[in-house]
């Protein structure tokens, strides 16, 4: 019986989230029991792509990533893979109509993860749009259930809170990307000469992008409201952190928030939205 494959393929889904990012699998834990699987299913379809263009450095990731593509589409139309990941991810698509043109977006911005090394203003928005803002909308419609006006009135928030999020991981990993693996995500920043005015202007921007996103996480429906408050109030504190620590420290290690300090987020977090303080 299928529904035994589908279960495990969630599964694999499940084990890729909590594997990568205890951040991530803490908030889907306090959405609502039904959201939980398709959410899973969305984050090991986007982490297994950038896996892919991060960190295969043996192979050829140019292939890896068009067949990858190749099967994701093939997936979809089919409603079926033994590839377990994206085969809980084309029961996501095809169950909440995740529009085609979000899927082409966020790949898009995964190919560009292959040669492009620089950015513009253009290439920078384009690249956020496809690795954050698209993801968001793909959650935003399982979040909404197929109701397409609550939808088009969350759109414009859970796009802010998916390049807030995806700026501070760009902060948060400025060493590894640029000596690493060459990249230079904001546009106009020279890394030689990173210093305080540049980090200042960029953290003004994401904390613009944080204010729009809040705005639409208070009108989410109750089911899914605090599973992205949760991821919201982790992205904040870190945010917050980067903020407190000076330019050439961020270009010299990886900032993070120890798990013990993420479970009294979590927690004064749920206070917070058991007392309706949202």
């Amino acid at each position: 019986m299928k529904n035994i494959y589908d279960n495990v393929s969630i599964q694999c889904s499940k084990i890729t989230t909590k594997s990568y990012s205890t951040s991530f699998s803490m908030g889907i834990r306090f959405l609502n029991k039904r959201f939980r699987n398709p959410i899973y299913s969305i984050y090991g379809f986007v982490r297994f792509a950038d896996e892919i263009v991060d960190t295969f450095h043996e192979y050829n990731k140019a292939d890896l990533l068009e067949n990858f593509k190749k099967d994701t589409y093939k997936a979809i139309e089919e409603k079926i893979s033994l590839n377990p990941i994206l085969n809980s991810f084309q029961k996501v698509v095809n169950e909440y109509s995740i529009p085609k043109n979000l899927i082409d977006s966020f790949l898009e911005s995964m190919e560009m993860d292959l040669n492009k090394n620089l950015y513009d203003q253009t290439g920078y928005e384009k690249y956020i749009l496809g690795s954050a803002e698209v993801v968001g909308l793909m959650c935003l419609k399982v979040f909404t259930e197929n109701n397409v006006e609550l939808y088009n009135s969350l759109e414009h928030s859970a796009m802010k809170l998916g390049s807030a999020f995806q700026k501070i991981n760009f902060l948060r990993d400025l060493k590894a990307d640029y000596q690493e693996l060459g990249r230079v995500y904001f546009p106009g920043v020279n890394m030689i000469h990173f210093n305080s005015d540049v980090k200042k202007d960029i953290e003004k921007d994401i904390e613009l992008d944080f204010k729009q996103g809040f705005e639409g996480i208070k009108k989410l429906p109750k089911d899914a409201r605090f599973g992205v408050y949760v991821a919201y109030v982790y992205y904040y504190r870190l945010f917050h952190k980067i903020k407190s620590i000076p330019a050439e420290k961020i270009m010299n290690e990886r900032i993070r928030i120890p798990n013990n300090k993420k479970y009294r987020l979590f927690l004064g977090s749920y206070l917070k939205h058991s007392l309706n303080l949202l």
